[in-house]
């Protein structure tokens, strides 16, 4: 289920702990993921060991891992898991600009939808872009997520606030 023509969705290891620690640690995606500090490498040796059950932590990430080569491109993350209203976010990372534009993203979130409607049984998935991001937009309109709301001046860049739309797709 989490194999597609170009992309596979696999559960973290301990050897993606340096790309982990380069990923986390990369500033300039602090604005989109809520971090303002550094991971250590010894926290994400222990997030990698911990047991990845999204229904005790209540998320989960997944590395996106290219057929053929088998390199890491990028990871895909559920959170704010919630089995009894049957929601969760995404969020996505395709890491290096080489590897955007290729089809890896929409892969991805093609087989973390199915997962999240087949397998966890959400009746709802969720995510956050920047408005500015139409890259991201576009990814997740072809998908079926509907804008519902706006959130102004929600994220800080530098000395500017940016606004972030709240996008939904609901199954049926």
């Amino acid at each position: 289920m989490l194999n597609g023509k170009l992309i596979k969705l696999r559960a973290l290891e301990p050897a993606d702990i340096d790309l982990l620690f380069e990923w986390e640690n990369n500033s300039e995606v602090w604005q989109i993921s809520d971090t303002i500090q550094p991971y250590s490498r010894y926290a994400l040796e222990q997030y990698v060991n911990s047991v990845q059950d999204i229904y005790s932590q209540r998320q989960i990430r997944f590395i996106i891992e290219e057929i053929g080569t088998n390199k890491a491109v990028g990871c895909v993350d559920l959170f704010d898991f919630d089995p009894i209203h049957k929601r969760v976010g995404v969020g996505i990372l395709v890491s290096d600009s080489d590897n955007r534009k290729k089809g890896f993203g929409k892969e991805a979130i093609e087989l973390i939808i199915e997962y999240c409607k087949d397998i966890l049984e959400c009746h709802q998935v969720y995510c956050n872009v920047l408005t500015d991001n139409e890259i991201s937009l576009n990814l997740f309109d072809h998908f079926g997520f509907n804008a519902v709301g706006v959130k102004k001046d929600w994220i800080r860049i530098g000395n500017e606030m940016h606004h972030e739309v709240l996008l939904q797709k609901i199954f049926e």
